[in-house]
């Protein structure tokens, strides 16, 4: 059990969270839900002028927050955003890869550098992300790591690279689990279904009811359904679940074979 006395966390209070592409969309509300209780919070985001925003957003709500533009996907910078965190905040206990592309093309009109662009955002920023901090997650005997997956890993007809990037990050979701269970540290992932998204907005209206038919709960889904999803994970209590993929979908997962 954990215990102040240990120097582990006891709740969400206090401990520090890193949320990549964390300025808009379902990063900014997993976020706003981590900042809510107690949270301080690292956003990490390309969009300069989001960043701006969500900066106030946070720090409206009290918290503590430090907003870096950051190419996830770049190690270097990835370095040296994690020294520059903990030479603000001492330590680093959460950390949820967020960051993500999407882009719709068959393989056979897809291009080398269309895949890997999106394999390496999707995909190698988790890994880059992930390895960054887990020297000090072991350190504090202590750490949550929650990677966004999508129900894209399924399989989807044009959606080559985006499933198999999901997918990869499932995959690696159970190998973190089994290699760092011994060391305080959880990893698990969360495969969100249609979320109301920047993105989302842009959809034909005559789309956007047929999508929501297609979920049994008839809704779409918002940015806070997953940032409940993500807090559960992250809270100290949560240290007996780990390499898990948990649907946050309004349960299309039982109905629908993708995406």
């Amino acid at each position: 059990m954990h215990t102040a006395a240990s120097n582990m966390p006891t709740s969400l209070r206090g401990m520090t969270a890193i949320v990549t592409g964390g300025a808009k969309g379902i990063g900014l509300g997993i976020a706003r839900e981590l900042a809510r209780h107690g949270c301080r919070i690292a956003i990490w985001d390309m969009d300069q002028a989001a960043l701006l925003e969500a900066t106030d957003e946070i720090a409206a709500l009290g918290a503590e927050v430090r907003a870096s533009q950051v190419n996830v996907a770049s190690q270097d910078q990835v370095e040296a955003a994690v020294t520059q965190l903990r030479a603000s905040f001492g330590r680093i206990d959460v950390l949820v890869n967020n960051a993500g592309i999407g882009g719709d093309k068959l393989v056979t009109k897809m291009d080398l550098d269309f895949w890997k662009k999106v394999i390496d955002v999707n995909l190698t920023s988790q890994f880059i992300c992930s390895k960054a901090v887990i020297p000090t997650m072991v350190e504090q005997n202590f750490g949550r790591i929650v990677n966004i997956s999508s129900r894209a890993w399924l399989g989807n007809r044009g959606q080559a690279s985006y499933s198999a990037s999901k997918g990869g990050v499932v995959s690696f979701t159970r190998s973190l689990a089994l290699e760092f269970a011994r060391n305080g540290i959880t990893a698990n992932a969360i495969a969100p279904g249609i979320v109301e998204t920047p993105l989302f907005a842009t959809l034909k209206d005559e789309l956007v009811d047929g999508l929501k038919k297609s979920v049994p709960m008839q809704r779409i889904g918002q940015p806070e359904d997953v940032a409940q999803a993500v807090r559960f994970f992250a809270e100290p209590a949560s240290s007996y679940i780990t390499g898990q993929l948990l649907y946050v979908c309004g349960g299309r997962s039982l109905s629908s074979p993708s995406v």
